[in-house]
């Protein structure tokens, strides 16, 4: 009588008698051990007694447990539990740092399984998805990406992605200060501003230079002199930074600052909020020049063409580029 109740209790909690609850994603770290991970799904509720679960353990075997994200609903059965980390993780990161382009983006959702190579770059570019910050007709969401890690769930498509991260750019462009009256003050568009706060990212480097640089830009415009960023050079070529040669400065493109006068066509990459700080309040100031001058990623800025010479003079004297 004993053996029976105890197989009807077990049977009773394998099976999860009753409909599945609310997703839940569990993180195994690398070598944690599986009676943890078992702990953790019983403290989730996605099983119901983390001791009815070792005992099958006992019949079935141990599942091998990767690291990486799982997602469960509560109330599974333990063959569907145990199916799903015998499968590997099911849940995987997009990192969109800033200064990633849309389509190094779109290479990272290629390689979730379940998503088609080009599809992510395709659906971008079809209009579908848009941003409040698009000019009108434009379907290009380069730079409206909002940055960070994004954690992609079985069977999320390209396009709840791809929303995901067009909200979340509003959402960190707001907390920027990056509105049309910020951007009307400067003279800007607010879609004009997030080009420049692009720019300010790649050719900052690190987050102490960013608003002296953005100050640049807008001197530079307002004075009528090509940008002159090897970033926007390099962005044509398809390269995330590197030298730009005499030969790429003579390439005809809209992204050539240096043949061309104003902004580039688009913006050149995802911008930190703190890019576009910088670009919606930048400082006051006279600096028309910039030049690296330190290893750890130091800028120094120039009004005049003679200063910035010097400071050419100070990086070459310390062995940069």
């Amino acid at each position: 009588m004993l053996l029976l109740a105890f197989v009807a209790w077990y049977e009773l909690e394998a099976h999860a008698l009753g409909p599945s609850g609310r997703a839940v994603i569990v993180t195994v770290a690398p070598g944690e051990s599986v009676g943890s991970v078992i702990s953790d799904l019983g403290q989730s509720q996605v099983i119901g007694s983390t001791f009815a679960f070792r005992i099958g353990d006992l019949i079935h075997g141990s599942p091998s447990v990767l690291p990486g994200a799982y997602q469960f609903h509560q109330n599974q059965t333990f063959g569907e539990v145990r199916a799903i980390l015998s499968a590997g993780p099911n849940i995987f990161p997009v990192d969109v740092h800033p200064g990633l382009t849309l389509h190094e983006v779109g290479n990272q959702v290629d390689q979730i399984p379940g998503h088609a190579n080009g599809s992510f770059a395709l659906i971008a570019a079809g209009g579908t998805v848009t941003s409040p910050f698009s000019p009108a007709g434009s379907t290009n969401l380069e730079g409206l990406l909002g940055t960070g890690t994004y954690l992609v769930v079985p069977g999320e498509s390209d396009t709840t992605i791809l929303h995901a991260m067009v909200q979340r750019f509003t959402t960190q462009a707001a907390s920027a200060g990056l509105t049309p009256t910020a951007a009307a003050a400067l003279g800007m568009t607010p879609y004009r501003l997030i080009t420049v706060a692009s720019i300010v990212e790649k050719e900052g480097y690190i987050r102490k230079n960013m608003p002296d640089v953005a100050r640049v830009v807008y001197n530079r415009l307002a004075n009528g002199m090509p940008l002159q960023m090897d970033a926007t050079v390099l962005y044509a070529l398809g390269q995330d930074g590197g030298t730009v040669t005499a030969q790429d400065l003579r390439l005809q493109n809209p992204y050539n600052t240096y043949l061309n006068k104003g902004l580039t066509p688009t913006p050149i990459c995802s911008p930190s909020v703190t890019a576009l700080s910088a670009a919606a309040h930048p400082p006051t100031g006279g600096w028309l020049f910039f030049e690296l001058v330190s290893k750890d990623g130091t800028e120094a800025f120039a009004n005049t063409f003679a200063e910035q010479l010097s400071n050419e003079k100070l990086a070459q004297s310390r062995g940069l580029p």
